[in-house]
């Protein structure tokens, strides 16, 4: 589990090493334009779309660990071939790579957590996954912005030398980890022979995954998918915040959910999963109240600025509370062996909303600030909404699995196991 988690803050580390500076790379350094520097960040969108299908069944079949190092072998090759790409067809090519390679590991990473731990541990593992990720992105976007140098090309061909250095360090890492045996679909006769296809239908079956997924695609297209498109541009239109204050708002996000991820993680696991998630719908209600004071107030601007940057940290608590919530859920919900594609399907979902989000967040956000801020504080409260909703179709086990536990304990019996039957 130390080695996973050390996997996910190298895997944060490359990803931010690098994505913050692909537009002015592809667009400035190279002198490709900004409709190619567009398209690459697109073609990353896209290439995970495509990829995220095809690899939960990869990992229910071959197991988590065989896909991860393919995965990054493949985002090495995009990274480095990204920094000596001259032309724009090389960069698509690379992005693509690079895109795929980074959509990959996450489940990948996530089904070897589940494999790990037990229903006692998931959520502490996961709270973990996600501190080290943020973590990770930071430290790696500090170091990465030091490097670059916009008149020198060879200095964004060492940031990506080094990024793909990253990954195969991962790649040897990795190497080294011994997985327990976990069930996988062929070896289970009820499963044995199951196409693709059906294993989807099967997926599709599970009412409780598919609500959770129309649940998580609004939580990200609702917050993640705002962060740095409709939100950004709606503090810097309306609210007009300079860009050194919404520096300061993306640090507040990521300094709140470093001081408070552990904080929360005896709260949040102590309680209602469907619970904890229909908090952070009336948080982020609260965070984008704060947004349209910033923006549609009459205060001072530095009562504005405070507010904007409140909204950023109210988003990061929220964030700090779903980490050790989502997950685990999607594991629990998950029959035997079918983790890998649970995960796979639930980082499709958050794949399309966090394409469609800033597509419909950033022009609404910049021609109509007023609907743009009461249009997501709506969705903020329909995520809680549909959280209550989906805590009507869970089991005792997989909604609150400490209380159930504790409830079995209490009575003289062993510790509840993990639930990986369909709801």
């Amino acid at each position: 589990m130390r080695r996973i988690h050390v996997g996910n803050a190298l895997s944060a580390f490359g990803l931010g090493f690098t994505v913050p500076y692909l537009y002015v790379y592809v667009a400035q350094v190279r002198g490709l334009g900004a409709m190619t520097a567009g398209l690459v960040l697109a073609v990353f969108a896209v290439a995970a779309l495509i990829v995220l299908p095809f690899a939960g069944r990869a990992i229910v079949r071959r197991g988590p660990l065989p896909v991860l190092l393919t995965a990054l072998v493949m985002a090495a090759l995009g990274a480095l071939s990204l920094g000596l790409a001259g032309h724009a067809w090389a960069v698509l090519l690379s992005a693509g790579a690079l895109g795929a390679g980074q959509a990959v590991m996450q489940p990948a990473l996530a089904t070897m957590i589940v494999d790990c731990s037990t229903t006692e541990t998931r959520s502490r593992a996961f709270a973990m996954q996600f501190f080290l990720q943020n973590l990770g992105l930071g430290v790696g976007g500090l170091i990465g912005g030091h490097l670059v140098d916009t008149t020198r090309v060879s200095s964004f061909t060492l940031l990506f030398a080094i990024e793909a250095a990253v990954f195969l360090l991962l790649v040897v890492l990795m190497a080294t980890v011994r997985m327990p045996r976990a069930p996988r679909v062929e070896e289970a006769p009820t499963e044995a022979g199951r196409s693709a296809r059906s294993s989807w239908k099967q997926l599709l079956g599970n009412r409780a995954m598919v609500q959770l997924c129309v649940l998580g695609f609004v939580l990200f297209f609702a917050c993640y998918g705002q962060f740095e498109s409709g939100l950004s541009a709606y503090g810097v239109e309306a609210a007009g915040i300079s860009t050194s204050a919404l520096g300061t708002a993306l640090a507040a996000n990521t300094m709140m959910i470093v001081v408070a991820q552990f904080a929360v993680l005896r709260f949040v696991e102590r309680r209602r999963r469907s619970r904890v998630i229909a908090a952070v719908g009336v948080i982020w209600a609260v965070a984008w109240g704060a947004a349209a004071y910033a923006g549609l107030g009459h205060g001072s601007q530095a009562m504005a600025t405070a507010a904007f940057v409140s909204t950023y940290a109210l988003f990061g608590l929220g964030e700090a509370m779903l980490s050790p919530t989502l997950a685990p859920l999607v594991a629990d919900l998950a029959p035997t062996g079918m983790a890998g594609q649970y995960n796979s399907a639930f980082a499709l979902v958050k794949q399309l909303a966090l394409a469609v989000g800033p597509a419909v967040g950033g022009p609404l956000a910049a021609s109509l600030p007023g609907p743009y801020v009461v249009t997501f504080l709506v969705f903020s409260l329909g995520v809680s909404v549909l959280a209550v909703r989906l805590g009507r179709g869970l089991t005792a086990a997989q909604d609150h699995p400490w209380g159930a536990r504790s409830r079995v304990v209490a009575r003289g019996g062993a510790a509840a196991p993990a639930v990986t039957a369909e709801a």
